[in-house]
């Protein structure tokens, strides 16, 4: 029996997953065979090049078939849009510079214009089998294991786009360099700060614990993306700095506790060192309800919850609930849980046709008859709702009311054979 296993386990693997099942918008029901011959293990001697990922997949027949799928290649002028998204960051620049590749690349280049993740028509599978279907299992399988590939090395989807790694990194040091010059090769761009220069009475930099005084920080100039490039900046922590605690409380009439402040700029101190190593978005944009979800996961199973819900305005139920949501799929997995939405029809039906034992034409020894409601398939104490991304979530029963149970699957079918 073949392996049972999401595809792709880093952050590019998971979107290239999430864009084949989504936007690329190929054969929804061709997809499922797919999986099961990527976690067969028929794909053999997978390669990657421009435009072109390249296999052989054992069938049935004795012969393995040959399978292409093309990638449309970007123009020379998305080039440039994707390449001044990069080099306009300084903080996407330095990591790329360092082996990383940030996830916020990715909407920097579709505000540029340009999806770096493939859409409707520029997957184009075929294989020298005789099916006529596109894509055909085998390819689908293909298709499923460049998620693989991404998350051995994210910068291949780029090779699939055109450039190389290091073609990339030299358009972007290229193009950071022009930048910094100026106009005409124009160098009197702000000198980058330093603890000598411009910093007023209380303003150390490097001063260790001795703090500073905002407003001599907010009377000087601001600091540009430039200023910072030019910075000779070490390598980021181990881990997060921890704030300093208040010599004295808040006055009472503020309604401020300094637990309170304390425990927000710890969590503040966290997420923007994740954001300095490049492992999220630090959790930028969440709206209040997901904040209050992504922090009730964090007090899960102590007694913060509670006090966390109560000064919230909502029951510690509701909030506990939240979190486990956040603990399982962040955003999308509050999302599932707190609305209702209509997906395309075809991935309905495939969720459908999971909790009713429908699979490959095999009906399961016990048939469920699952009903349908916007996103959500239920059935005997299971409920499947698939997620704008294409992933499914699975909920039970808990105090008669639904409940996230697990981690998300691209595949419905994993999720009902795990109950």
């Amino acid at each position: 029996m073949s392996a049972r296993r999401d595809f792709g386990a880093s952050w590019w693997g998971k979107a290239w997953v999430r864009a084949l099942e989504g936007r690329a918008r190929l054969d929804p029901n061709r997809l499922p065979r797919g999986r099961t011959y990527a976690r067969q293990s028929r794909v053999q001697a997978m390669d990657i090049e421009v435009g072109e990922v390249s296999a052989a997949v054992q069938g049935r027949q004795r012969a393995p078939y040959r399978v292409r799928l093309r990638v449309r290649t970007f123009t020379d002028a998305e080039w440039a849009s994707v390449i001044g998204a990069i080099a306009s960051r300084a903080g996407h620049a330095a990591a790329l510079f360092d082996g990383e590749l940030l996830p916020a690349i990715l909407d920097d280049a579709a505000a540029a214009g340009v999806e770096l993740l493939p859409g409707p028509g520029e997957l184009v599978p075929s294989c020298s089998c005789p099916d006529w279907a596109d894509p055909c299992k085998h390819a689908a399988a293909v298709c499923y294991l460049v998620a693989d590939a991404l998350d051995d090395d994210p910068f291949e989807l780029f090779h699939l786009r055109g450039r190389t790694r290091d073609e990339l990194l030299a358009e972007v040091r290229a193009s950071r360099q022009i930048d910094l010059a100026g106009p005409a090769g124009d160098s009197s761009s702000p000198a980058p700060p330093t603890a000598s220069a411009g910093s007023g009475p209380g303003v150390r930099l490097g001063a260790g614990d001795e703090g500073v005084v905002a407003r001599d920080v907010f009377a000087r100039p601001a600091v540009t993306a430039d200023d910072i490039w030019a910075l000779d900046v070490a390598a980021p922590p181990e881990r997060p700095g921890q704030p300093a605690r208040l010599p004295v409380a808040p006055p009472e009439h503020t309604g401020l506790r300094a637990q309170d402040l304390f425990e927000l700029a710890n969590d503040a101190a966290a997420r923007a060192w994740a954001l300095t190593i490049g492992t999220g978005d630090a959790a930028l944009g969440l709206t209040e309800e997901e904040d209050l979800a992504r922090l009730g996961a964090k007090a899960l199973g102590t007694t913060v919850l509670g006090d966390l819900a109560a000064r919230a305005g909502m029951t510690p139920r509701r909030l506990a609930g939240l979190a486990i949501a956040w603990e399982a799929g962040d955003r999308e997995g509050v999302l599932v849980t707190e609305q209702a939405w209509s997906p395309p029809a075809e991935w309905v039906e495939e969720g459908r046709r999971a909790l009713a034992g429908d699979r490959d034409g095999r009906p399961r020894s016990v048939s469920w008859n699952p009903t349908v409601r916007d996103n959500r398939v239920s059935g005997r104490g299971i409920q499947l709702r698939v997620g704008p991304s294409g992933l499914w979530y699975r909920f039970v029963k808990v105090h008669n009311q639904w409940q996230i149970d697990g981690h998300p699957s691209p595949d419905p079918v994993l999720l009902v054979e795990e109950m």
